[in-house]
């Protein structure tokens, strides 16, 4: 198959595919709690009908406004374009570097807050308040996990890490017990997942993503929801890309291929499992306990980077 149609179908795929996996976490969450639910469908009726519906914009709304949906649904797909999930090596792996997928996620971060702070609500001011004094703490954190595995690769390319974690020795490493700690802790905080945030409510006081969107309708309100959803399955994809590599196709045989597949629908299928039944199971905490939460990711992944300096110097 051609390289380049491959790339463009693990794109389409994790676009595709994002509401199905929020709808999967849904329905889970509500069969662990005695209820039927909407359906693993729910989201993408969601999003049709929301598409369907006319755009209400408020009275002092500037381009900015009408501009950032477009902008945080791009560099969200961009973003998930950058992280492969079937196939390895593809035509675009130089770009595919964690670096610039970071950098991809602030900027639909910036734009989503400058819409919620465009109109001049206190929800919205407050909500992008939190989301900027959140991100400055995770977006840390992240890069201080995936440089304890760019130690070993010599490189912050994902497509050189996923080699490089590949044709090394299954060994335990300490090291990379604490980056995977610590980046679980980030991709629910940059989720807005219990117990940082609760996605399905809109208490006042609590809410942090939903609070910038709540002057959104229409297509716009679709196309925030469909980035925050793909942004969910990205950072599950990414968790299998950087910590659990094996089955991953290195060639394009079509074999190799379905294989890849379907192993990586099993991991993500455990993932979202996993996610589901910890939502389950704690309780969203205070707001003042976040930045703390934050804190304690950075602190681990730099205790992984101690640890494999360590071990690096013992050897």
């Amino acid at each position: 198959m051609n390289a380049f149609l491959i790339q463009f179908l693990q794109a389409v795929l994790l676009i595709v595919l994002a509401p199905l996996a929020a709808g999967f976490v849904a329905t889970c969450k509500a069969r662990l709690q005695n209820r039927r639910g909407g359906g693993v469908m729910q989201p993408w009726r969601n999003l049709r009908k929301l598409i369907a519906k006319e755009v209400v914009m408020a009275e002092h709304a500037s381009w900015i406004f009408r501009f950032a949906p477009y902008v945080v649904f791009t560099a969200t797909v961009m973003a998930a374009s950058c992280v492969p999930a079937v196939l390895v090596n593809t035509p675009l792996s130089l770009t595919a570097d964690v670096i610039a997928l970071v950098a991809l996620l602030a900027l639909a971060r910036f734009f989503l807050a400058l819409a919620g702070m465009d109109i001049g609500t206190a929800f919205g001011g407050m909500g992008a308040s939190r989301e900027m004094t959140f991100s400055a703490l995770a977006e840390p954190a992240m890069l201080m996990s995936v440089f304890v595995l760019s130690l070993s690769a010599h490189s912050t390319n994902l497509t050189t890490m996923i080699n490089h974690a590949l044709n090394a020795p299954l060994v335990l490493q300490p090291s990379l017990a604490f980056a995977l700690a610590a980046m679980v802790m980030i991709a629910i905080a940059e989720n807005g997942r219990i117990p940082i945030d609760n996605p399905t409510t809109h208490l006042e006081l609590t809410m942090i993503h939903e609070a910038m969107i709540l002057e959104y309708s229409g297509r716009h309100l679709a196309l925030m929801e469909w980035a925050a959803m793909i942004k969910l399955l990205l950072f599950a994809t990414l968790l299998i890309d950087l910590f659990l590599p094996w089955g991953m196709a290195t060639d394009a045989g079509i074999l190799a291929l379905t294989l890849a597949l379907a192993l990586w629908v099993a991991k993500l299928f455990g993932l979202l499992l996993m996610l589901a039944l910890a939502e389950t199971g704690l309780a969203k905490m205070r707001l003042f306990e976040a930045p703390e939460y934050l804190s304690g990711a950075f602190v681990i992944a730099f205790l992984g980077l101690l640890t494999h300096y360590m071990l690096e110097v013992g050897a």
